[in-house]
């Protein structure tokens, strides 16, 4: 019975989580490497850490303007069904992206425009489709299990995505991912029209009174309350790293988008890791003291990769630095997943997509800014030092609590 429990893909033998696992394994990788070559056509036009930053502000904005009510819809309809409208709005984003580089009529402020708007559907998306996932799993022990699963995915496509990108944009032009990412989104849709799996929201509530209790009873959790905290300071300080990947292979490097794609690449062989450590977990018992370990982690691995200059050294940190962000933020969603009531889940997911995804957006413009005036190195420096700070507050913060429960 443990050695079933404990099997790193166990969560596939539900048959509507396998379909829309493999759906969304070929989408996002899609979604990877459209981001790459977004952040490497505005690079290539501005040759400004400014703007990259303003690419980043811009695609995340909206989930932490629009988040919340994100969830309020989440927890109100089909998911399924309010999945199904996004994807396909993302799809023609993509279609009009790919269309815009092929012509040669992108400019910089039309790429930000649609990094918007790719934010805005994200923010209906994203709460949905990680709520979506409880009701796709046959056994409920196997929630925990799912959540890793979808988390591998992000991070398995980040590892290949990126560095698939890189020489495709080489090769081919930045065109070209965008033309694929618009065609991968047919293989979520066809596994979300698959799904036997049919979850009606609860409407009974005016919007407005489902978000006021949605965010009443987020923070009046104190776990809950803790552990979005964490993933809030850790998405400000740590994350904005990846949007000055271009300027750091150009300039740090002396590299092309090939070793753009490389580092990026790296970072994500190290999610990838942290997503096969929580799928092989049966259990949430010591999971929370690991998520506050891997905060003090991210920040040592980011000072140390801010000082560093030898290129062969710079993977191997990017590989810790990347575990532990995913373990971080997909452990702290294991948390809250599990200690979540059923009928405000899609209101606490979108808390925690604004948390991770919505503060990012400030992290990145910050960033980009200090980047712009100080320089990058010891822009990151400072942000790697204050998340060990961070992380070891909350540290203690858990400590505390623990031991407050325990008298």
């Amino acid at each position: 019975m443990s050695a079933v429990l404990s099997h790193p893909l166990r969560a596939l033998r539900s048959r509507d989580f396998r379909i829309y696992f493999i759906g969304q394994l070929i989408s996002v990788a899609g979604t990877w490497m459209q981001q790459i070559a977004m952040g490497w056509l505005v690079y290539r036009l501005t040759h400004s850490a400014l703007v990259l930053g303003l690419l980043g502000f811009a695609s995340q904005l909206p989930i932490l303007l629009f988040g919340a009510w994100g969830g309020v819809w989440s927890d109100r309809m089909d998911r399924r069904r309010l999945m199904m409208w996004t994807q396909s709005l993302a799809m023609i984003q993509a279609l009009a992206l790919a269309l815009l580089a092929w012509q040669g009529w992108v400019t910089p402020t039309l790429l930000l425009l649609l990094a918007f708007l790719l934010g805005c559907i994200n923010a209906l998306d994203m709460p949905a489709r990680q709520a979506l996932v409880v009701h796709l799993v046959e056994d409920r022990a196997q929630l925990p299990n799912a959540i890793a699963l979808s988390s591998f995915i992000m991070n398995a496509t980040r590892f290949v995505g990126p560095a698939l990108a890189g020489f495709v944009i080489a090769w081919l032009g930045e065109t070209a991912c965008f033309l694929v990412n618009a065609i991968s989104y047919l293989a979520v849709l066809l596994a979300l029209s698959a799904l036997h799996v049919r979850p009606v929201g609860d409407n009974s509530k005016p919007a407005l009174h489902a978000l006021r209790d949605g965010l009443r009873y987020t923070f009046s959790h104190g776990d809950i309350y803790l552990f979005l905290m964490l993933v809030a300071a850790v998405s400000f300080l740590v994350t904005p790293y990846v949007v000055m990947m271009p300027l750091y292979a150009k300039t740090i490097f002396h590299g092309d988008a090939s070793t753009f794609g490389l580092l990026v690449s790296s970072a994500g062989a190290g999610s990838l890791l942290a997503s096969l450590f929580l799928a092989t977990r049966s259990s949430i018992e010591g999971l929370a003291h690991k998520v506050s370990v891997a905060a003090i982690a991210a920040g040592v691995a980011l000072t140390l990769f801010a000082l560093n200059t030898e290129h062969a050294l710079a993977y191997p940190i990017l590989m810790v630095l990347g575990f532990s962000v995913v373990l971080i933020a997909a452990g702290s969603n294991t948390l809250l997943q599990s200690w979540v009531r059923d009928d405000m889940r899609g209101r606490v997911m979108a808390t925690f997509s604004m948390a991770f995804l919505g503060v990012a957006p400030l992290g990145s413009l910050a960033v980009g800014s200090l980047a712009d005036g100080i320089g990058v190195r010891p822009t990151l420096s400072l942000c790697g030092v204050l998340t060990v700070m961070v992380g070891l507050l909350h540290r203690w913060r858990l400590h505390s609590r623990m031991a407050s429960r325990a008298d």
